[in-house]
């Protein structure tokens, strides 16, 4: 993503206020991006209207599709600045809809917003959300109910000790892209990696194991590792937070200790059963932040959904 050219923003048509719509701005201001206001909609009563014709029917779904763009209309009318166009669809799978659109124009980002629950004052992911998080081809960014403060504090996750090729590909994206938010944001950047802590069972089925020791080279290793990354793209040792323990406890900790505006994660994009039984990790991240996120697959991935 070094340049973003068009964004494809997921309107809530629950929401007076437009999260989503509200960072597309923001970005399309520094980056000149072209912006769809798009929204899927879907009522299975007028499926249901037997007593209509077929051609009544599609006469009543226009009627709604129509009212729903003058809507969306309306909330993007104070922004004459800005290139936005309008979309509506009648689709009964928002997810689809949504990356059906994104395979057919190209879009270099979707911004869409996630629900906050008031109660747990947390964010909560619909299925729309982990639809596209497992399956959109374009970075996917989930936005909260802020704006990102100028010289705020971006996190890039990543894995610098993984020995697979398309993992190795992902944590030069995640950095990448990072840095481009980082400058169009004014925000610093910090890299995270995490590694695991000594395994206990090792400790007690082999007496001569040192744990201490043991945990010292893994450490070492993760640090070595994470900072030779860090300098092929200009960053610092200062810049890397390599912590022990698990992804998802270590990196929603460090941004909520850092106030980080947003983490950008890799996901991989399991589907079916491989994602039921491995799960994936990003997702686990994921569901423990509670601020943006921008979710990135690897180059050359293929979502489920292209023909």
């Amino acid at each position: 993503m070094e340049q973003i050219k068009r964004i494809l923003t997921v309107i809530d048509p629950t929401k007076q206020q437009q999260n989503s719509l509200d960072r597309s701005i923001s970005l399309a201001q520094k980056t000149g991006a072209k912006i769809t206001a798009f929204l899927s909609i879907y009522d299975f009563s007028y499926e249901m209207t037997t007593m209509l014709s077929r051609e009544e029917r599609e006469a009543m779904r226009e009627a709604v599709i129509k009212d729903r763009e003058a809507w969306i209309s309306e909330l993007t009318s104070g922004y004459q600045n800005i290139d936005i166009e309008t979309k509506v669809v009648w689709h009964n799978r928002p997810y689809e809809a949504i990356i059906k659109t994104v395979l057919e124009h190209e879009f270099d980002l979707v911004i869409k917003a996630t629900h906050q629950h008031d109660t747990l004052k947390s964010v909560i992911f619909t299925p729309t959300d982990w639809h596209l998080i497992r399956k959109c081809p374009a970075p996917v960014l989930l936005v909260k109910d802020h704006a990102w403060p100028e010289k705020g504090e971006i996190l890039a996750a990543v894995n610098a000790v993984s020995d697979d090729e398309q993992h190795q590909a992902l944590n030069h994206r995640i950095i990448k892209d990072a840095q481009f938010l980082c400058e169009l944001a004014n925000a610093s950047l910090s890299l995270v990696n995490t590694y695991p802590a000594t395994p206990v069972n090792i400790a007690i089925e082999i007496p001569e194991f040192n744990p201490s020791q043991y945990n010292e080279a893994v450490k070492k290793h993760h640090e070595d590792e994470t900072w030779s990354l860090a300098e092929r793209f200009g960053l610092t040792k200062a810049q890397c937070v390599i912590k022990e323990g698990l992804p998802e406890d270590v990196i929603p900790h460090i941004a909520n200790e850092k106030n980080a505006e947003l983490v950008v994660i890799g996901t991989v994009g399991r589907t079916g059963l491989s994602a039921a039984l491995v799960g994936n990790t990003a997702e686990h991240v994921i569901d423990s932040l509670d601020c943006d996120v921008l979710a990135l697959k690897p180059d050359g991935y293929k979502s489920p959904l292209a023909q």
